[in-house]
């Protein structure tokens, strides 16, 4: 079976291109352009990382962590984000909501890959 992973993006090319990369790799690729959207998307399916960005309409991506944490079926579904942002009160926000990455754009494809296969086994 292959592992699934969510990926929540606005840009639709940051959504195209990590969906390329990860699905030649294997993986099943869900995509949401937004919090909301993603939210919609979490149906009981078990995902096994989901990849957002930080800055995105409706939703942003902190919210979409925290309110992914308290749904019992993906509370420990490792969350990565994915964003422009590098700076530290971002990632201490981040890590203290649950992330266990912080990926700058733009990335290079093998480095999402490596975070990938560190937290999917």
């Amino acid at each position: 079976m292959n592992k699934t992973i969510l990926v929540v993006d606005d840009s639709a090319s940051i959504r195209q291109v990590s969906k390329l990369v990860l699905t030649a790799k294997g993986f099943e690729v869900i995509t949401a352009e937004d919090g909301q959207d993603a939210l919609a998307k979490l149906d009981g399916k078990k995902i096994h990382l989901i990849i957002s960005d930080l800055n995105m309409p409706k939703m942003d991506g902190l919210s979409l962590l925290r309110k992914v944490k308290e749904l019992p079926a993906y509370k420990f579904t490792p969350f990565v984000m994915l964003t422009t942002e590098s700076g530290e009160s971002f990632m201490a926000q981040g890590k203290a909501a649950g992330a266990k990455a912080w990926m700058v754009k733009p990335f290079q494809p093998d480095n999402l890959l490596n975070v990938v296969q560190k937290l999917v086994p």
